[in-house]
């Protein structure tokens, strides 16, 4: 598992879908994937520290695990499949480790608000991972991916080229 960071949420221009772009901690490599408005907003009130006067969903989440006496752990963005990606919660409940099936983007939404950290597969990342060109600023997609899933991808791939990539080299540290 690569430890991740959340690099920023986009919206994109051709079709106003949410795009939450993680980041490899200790590299340049990043990791776009699709989400719902709704969870976008979530995780970007959590990220800007927006008071809200009622508990979102995802509060609610983190009020229910802690309940009933468990803890997360961490989240990882743990599979690729057509065009889906897929995670898991890693819990601790008394003691016990325990894995929940999530959709990135409610795990993540969990993951800023219970403050643990964001890994992903690198099987992930090999398919869907992008990495700035040092000279260019233009995405390097990186790793194999199968003809059929290529096809799914598409759409994520014409995103990646709208994108101002100018930002992205500009946070470079």
């Amino acid at each position: 598992m690569i430890e991740m960071t959340i690099d920023s949420i986009r919206v994109s221009l051709m079709n106003y879908q949410r795009v939450v772009i993680l980041k490899e901690k200790y590299s340049n490599r990043y990791l776009p994937i699709w989400i719902g408005p709704s969870e976008a907003d979530a995780i970007a009130v959590k990220l800007q520290n927006v008071e809200l006067a009622r508990p979102l969903t995802h509060d609610l989440l983190q009020s229910v695990i802690a309940s009933l006496g468990a803890k997360p752990d961490y989240v990882v963005v743990n599979d690729l499949q057509k065009d889906t990606f897929y995670a898991k919660l890693a819990l601790n409940a008394n003691g016990e480790d325990i894995e929940v099936d999530s959709r990135p983007s409610d795990a993540l939404a969990l993951a800023v608000r219970a403050d643990v950290p964001i890994y992903a597969e690198e099987a992930v990342l090999s398919k869907a991972g992008i990495i700035l060109d040092e000279e260019t600023g233009k995405p390097v997609t990186e790793g194999k991916v199968e003809e059929q899933e290529m096809e799914g991808l598409s759409a994520f791939k014409d995103f990646i080229r709208t994108l101002d990539l100018e930002d992205f080299k500009k946070r470079k540290s």
